[in-house]
């Protein structure tokens, strides 16, 4: 998983393609009738997805159908998983601290 991930995955119009082409395979255009932005944005941004190995796509004569690529998006869950789990350890910790510091406290 590199942050080629992370930083595609940042842009809403990149995250709501995905979403497009998990429902299955669009063209360039189907995508871009979605959106409020210009062709060659939308294609900037099947580029950024592509290059991240989010969307893959393949010849059908002379159009270009986009697909999901879920491999990079497991990826990315599994890492959000042991983060979420790392961070809740230690805020649980410090919860335990904190409750001990304030039953110290009101103890004195």
């Amino acid at each position: 998983m590199t942050d080629e991930v992370f930083e595609a995955l940042a842009d809403p119009i990149r995250r709501r393609v995905l979403e497009l082409v998990a429902a299955g395979e669009r063209t360039a255009g189907e995508l871009a009738a979605e959106f409020d932005v210009s062709r060659p944005a939308v294609s900037r941004h099947l580029r950024v997805l592509t290059e991240a190995g989010l969307v893959t796509w393949r010849s059908d004569a002379q159009r270009r159908l986009y697909r999901l690529e879920p491999g990079p998006l497991a990826d990315a869950g599994r890492w959000i998983e042991r983060t979420r789990d790392h961070w809740a350890a230690r805020l649980d910790a410090l919860e335990r601290h904190l409750d001990q510091e304030e039953e110290q406290e009101h103890d004195a």
